[in-house]
């Protein structure tokens, strides 16, 4: 269900007075160009925030997008640009940096008195099978923050147990924009249930469950059952190379049980089109904390089913499941499935309520900004 805490989090913050809006406030965000970082702010630059332009790292083409690994997290680009922030504000993309790293990033920050805020989007990091590294970071970051954010209460409870810090509670803003935030769903019989591979991150454990939905399915007379995955996996000389679970996809391919799909990453287009084409998505995760994905089902309509590790649940309406690194408990998937099969149509985000939540966070960073200057 949606966070009534995050919610009255983001009310109680909107309503505290803002400096006036001439005040420009420039915020070192790593990184500014991915979409939630751009969703927690205004659009239209009414909040007064300016997030620096994403450093381009060494070897990314003039054209590139790309933002990782972010030139931002060196404690040398802080020395020589830290007149141009007013707030550093760390999001994603530390994964490669050792703690001793990121404990000279704050004492440069510290040296030039540059406040850190930090919205802690992963307690457990879905890229490493061991959690022991990114546990680490945390213990770097976390302490030494002037202030924390994180996106549901549970995590915050996890954030108070662990490090005795407290975080403001900000809910996930929308990931789809407009149009496609209010275009309607393509009509169509039957119901398709997704599940998207990806290049198989550490926290997937995708055959388990793709088996156990393709009995499932097979039981519903309408439903049918469609399996994505990228390229890279069939690829022997990529990273992502898997050939256990291609084979056992192609297998399931070949019986008829599944309607297998393997090709590149799609582009925002192209996964929102997805994502519309099912009315069910089931996440394929052993572990993991937050979900952007879940949000842009919940924006799209598009009922998910998440398993109970995290706190993926206390973000949007979805359906449990139990799934974890000790294996896939069937029952709880067939329950699922079934409450999302015999409650259609699902839950979809108001388009008003999306432009105002986001309205509500900009002002909420906004006033946590002022306070960690003043």
């Amino acid at each position: 269900m949606p966070s009534a805490q995050g919610s009255r989090a983001v009310a109680r913050a909107s309503r505290l007075p803002l400096p006036p809006a001439h005040r420009e406030i420039r915020v070192a965000s790593v990184p500014a160009g991915h979409v939630y970082v751009r969703h927690v702010h205004a659009g239209d630059g009414s909040d007064g925030v300016v997030l620096l332009a994403d450093p381009r790292p060494n070897g990314a083409p003039s054209t590139s997008q790309r933002w990782w690994p972010p030139v931002m997290l060196d404690p040398a680009w802080v020395r020589a640009h830290h007149d141009s922030f007013d707030v550093y504000h760390l999001h994603f993309g530390f994964d490669a940096q050792s703690p001793q790293q990121l404990a000279d990033l704050v004492g440069e920050l510290r040296r030039h008195r540059k406040p850190l805020v930090q919205t802690v989007h992963d307690l457990r990091n879905p890229h490493h099978p061991d959690r022991r590294a990114h546990d680490a970071s945390l213990d770097v970051l976390i302490p030494a923050a002037d202030c924390l954010i994180t996106l549901t209460p549970g995590a915050a409870a996890e954030i108070a147990a662990r490090w005795d810090r407290t975080a403001h509670v900000l809910p996930h803003p929308h990931v789809v924009e407009e149009p496609g935030l209010s275009h309607p769903r393509p009509p169509r019989p039957g119901f398709v249930i997704g599940v998207h591979a990806k290049s198989l991150r550490p926290n997937m454990a995708p055959l388990p469950v793709i088996r156990a939905l393709a009995r499932i399915s097979a039981e519903l007379p309408d439903a049918q059952l469609r399996v994505d995955i990228h390229t890279d996996t069939h690829d022997p000389g990529a990273r992502a190379h898997a050939p256990e679970v291609v084979a056992g996809l192609a297998e399931l391919a070949a019986s008829g049980a599944v309607d297998l799909r393997v090709h590149d990453y799609f582009d925002d287009d192209a996964l929102w089109a997805y994502l519309s084409s099912l009315d069910l998505s089931v996440l394929p995760y052993t572990f993991g904390t937050h979900s952007g994905w879940l949000e842009a089902c919940y924006d799209l309509g598009t009922a998910v089913a998440v398993p109970d590790c995290g706190f993926y649940a206390e973000q949007r309406p979805c359906h449990l499941y139990r799934h974890d690194p000790d294996g896939l408990d069937v029952r709880s998937l067939d329950t699922a499935v079934r409450q999302a099969h015999a409650h259609r149509p699902a839950p979809r985000a108001n388009p008003q309520a999306r432009a105002g939540e986001r309205a509500a966070l900009a002002a909420a960073h906004r006033v946590l900004y002022e306070r960690c200057l003043t």
